[in-house]
């Protein structure tokens, strides 16, 4: 079972977007997916409360509410962390996933809040034992802005890989309202989306994504 997390303790980055994209991405690939949702707010749990039914069936938990027990035919467990995530409860949060996904927003008190966020992630025995792998995702950027170039530098700065930048795009709020990726919707009105996932869900579906 491979085990991803979108993780960021700052609210509002993009978490439950990354995550329930993903996990609409791969149950149309065939897998059999599970989404647990660790946020009290429980925006995971809600897009699936509106999922149409004739849409291939994903697994949802209630991840605050005690210990998560996927079904075993599960092929990929997708986990929504919390935000305001940091010291001992971190480290125990990392230690349920091998590939963890980090969104940041491309302003300047995100730049700053997810650069102190990896600089603690880094110090977690499963991170510094290299037992997990890590990536980056630019979440709702503009190209062209001042934002968006300090986000590039930023990043580039960064000694975890960064995979892809996401544009701030209506598709995914219609997407969300409906219960569903944007890997569900008409291709042709999200061509530009799916083009921007590409490198992510190429590196998941790689063993770069899996610890040794």
């Amino acid at each position: 079972m491979r085990k991803i997390m979108t993780i960021n303790p700052k609210g509002g980055c993009g978490k439950t977007t990354l995550a329930t994209n993903m996990a609409s991405y791969f149950v149309q690939e065939g897998y059999n997916v599970t989404l647990a949702d660790y946020d009290l707010q429980q925006s995971s749990m809600d897009w699936l409360k509106v999922r149409p039914e004739e849409y291939p069936d994903i697994h949802g938990i209630d991840a605050t509410s005690g210990p998560v027990k996927a079904p075993r035919s599960t092929n990929f467990l997708i986990m929504d962390a919390p935000a305001a995530v940091h010291g001992a409860e971190l480290a125990e949060m990392v230690k349920k996933a091998e590939t963890l996904v980090i969104p940041v927003l491309p302003s300047p008190v995100d730049m700053r809040a997810c650069a102190h966020f990896i600089k603690e992630l880094l110090t977690v025995g499963k991170v510094s034992r290299k037992q997990t792998r890590m990536v980056v995702v630019a979440n709702r950027a503009r190209e062209y802005t001042i934002a968006y170039h300090q986000l590039e530098a930023f990043l580039g700065a960064l000694k975890i890989p960064f995979i892809t930048t996401l544009r701030d795009s209506q598709s995914y709020i219609r997407a969300a309202d409906q219960g569903l990726g944007i890997f569900e919707l008409a291709p042709s009105s999200v061509y530009t989306d799916l083009e921007q996932w590409e490198p992510l869900v190429r590196w998941l579906k790689s063993k770069r994504s899996i610890p040794a």
